[in-house]
């Protein structure tokens, strides 16, 4: 099978895979090459994939869809993160989930901010 994942700004990668297991909002599966064709939507955790060559590979994904058809796998989603081990994995989404942490608040930093001036400015038009 040939598997694609695409990020919003980029093909995080294209291989040739054996086996594909993901989980769903219904548990786990896996898709071999042979399998009807199927759609689904993945849930956040681990997406794997063994290789032609058998070497198994895991990604700490986003939430996402995936669409089997014929021998393509194609799969998108928000975020994902390729590691050698599950240790290595979770130091990199916690270190990731905190970099988003410090965003989303700098974020509604700023947006009450931004709301606090637009009442100002309302209090000073009707002050007028």
């Amino acid at each position: 099978m040939k598997l694609r994942v695409m990020l919003p700004s980029e093909v995080l990668l294209e291989a040739e895979v054996e086996k594909v297991v993901a989980e769903a909002s219904n548990g786990m599966f896996c898709l071999l090459p042979h399998h009807v064709d199927f759609t689904a939507t993945l849930s956040p955790g681990l997406f794997s994939y063994q290789t032609s060559e058998g070497e198994d590979v895991l990604l700490a994904m986003d939430v996402g869809v995936l669409v089997k058809k014929g021998f393509d796998v194609i799969v998108s989603t928000r975020n994902a993160v390729r590691g050698p081990d599950l240790g290595h994995l979770k130091q990199v989404v916690e270190q990731q989930y905190q970099e988003l942490d410090e965003r989303e608040k700098k974020a509604r930093a700023a947006a009450a901010r931004l709301e606090a001036d637009l009442v100002r400015r309302f209090m000073e038009l009707k002050e007028e």
